[in-house]
């Protein structure tokens, strides 16, 4: 009769862990953090509610891929585009308050679009940052603070 071999449980998990670690950086690339800059304000008028709108660009928006920004019909939709951009952006106050998102970029030279708006007569946050959410490998890419004003 054959001898069966036991296998050693501890070497089992750290193979296993292994080829996880390597899954997983194979699926998320490393990126640089966003570096995000203020453009300007200015008021806008839209469906009789007067705001001003905040204006950022990622100013390294060239590193990232375009695979990022394209559309992912095979991940949840965002409302009712279900063609929306693998990558979403989300604004947020310094706190932590999110003010605005974009979920159909279609490319990395969109990211000099982005914005958020207030009521006119509204002190905005002093502060703000973006994150970059890849949805295929979860990654988040967390910005640096950026002023919102000059």
């Amino acid at each position: 009769m054959k001898r069966l071999r036991r296998h050693n449980p501890v070497l089992s998990v750290v193979v296993f862990t292994l080829v996880i670690a390597m899954q997983t950086v194979a699926a998320a690339p490393e990126l640089p953090k966003p570096v995000l800059t203020f453009m300007g304000s200015e008021p806008v008028e839209a469906g009789g509610k007067k705001t001003i709108r905040y204006y950022f660009d990622v100013f390294n928006k060239s590193a990232y891929p375009a695979e990022l920004f394209a559309p992912a019909p095979d991940l949840p939709p965002c409302g009712t585009n279900t063609k929306a951009a693998r990558t979403w952006v989300d604004v947020y106050d310094q706190r932590g308050k999110r003010l605005n998102g974009f979920c159909a970029l279609g490319k990395p030279s969109d990211l000099t679009k982005l914005w958020f708006a207030t009521d006119i007569d509204a002190i905005p946050p002093s502060w703000i940052y973006i994150e970059l959410h890849d949805r295929k490998t979860g990654t988040r890419y967390k910005s640096n603070l950026a002023e919102t004003t000059h």
